[in-house]
């Protein structure tokens, strides 16, 4: 680095949300990075769902909360854009991963018991072994 060149580490952030409280962790975090870096920033979220109804709801409450998220980082100067799909969460973030241009997967976690385990602790488990970009954990 010499003279006013600033560099920036990261470019392009994907953010998994989880419509939980373990988001507003992340997204604070990610916020003061992507302004640092100078970084786009990609709320994803899958919604993974067994009925037609049960499908529409989650995609109404995630359509809404994504749409609250992209607002207030907008409002602190970050650019975000959100992605919304249906299917098994890993499988999902994996594809994006590879559509994607992404220099880090940034993701909330929080303190599952059994069932919340099983889903996705096995999403952090299959990113951490399964990417080449650095993921950023962060618990709330």
């Amino acid at each position: 680095m010499t003279g006013d060149t600033v560099m920036h580490v990261y470019r392009k952030i994907l953010v998994t949300i989880d419509c939980s409280s373990a988001d507003s962790a992340i997204l604070e975090h990610v916020t003061a990075l992507a302004r640092q870096n100078e970084a786009q920033v990609v709320l994803f979220h899958v919604v993974h769902s067994h009925t037609v109804d049960q499908d529409r709801a989650l995609k109404a409450s995630a359509e809404e909360m994504l749409g609250r998220y992209r607002e207030e980082m907008t409002s602190k100067g970050v650019n975000v854009h959100v992605l919304l799909r249906g299917g098994e969460p890993g499988d999902e973030i994996l594809t994006e991963l590879e559509d994607g241009d992404y220099d880090l997967v940034a993701m909330g976690t929080h303190g599952h018991r059994f069932f919340g385990d099983l889903l996705f602790g096995s999403v952090s488990d299959t990113l951490k072994h399964r990417i080449r970009i650095p993921l950023l954990l962060l618990r709330s």
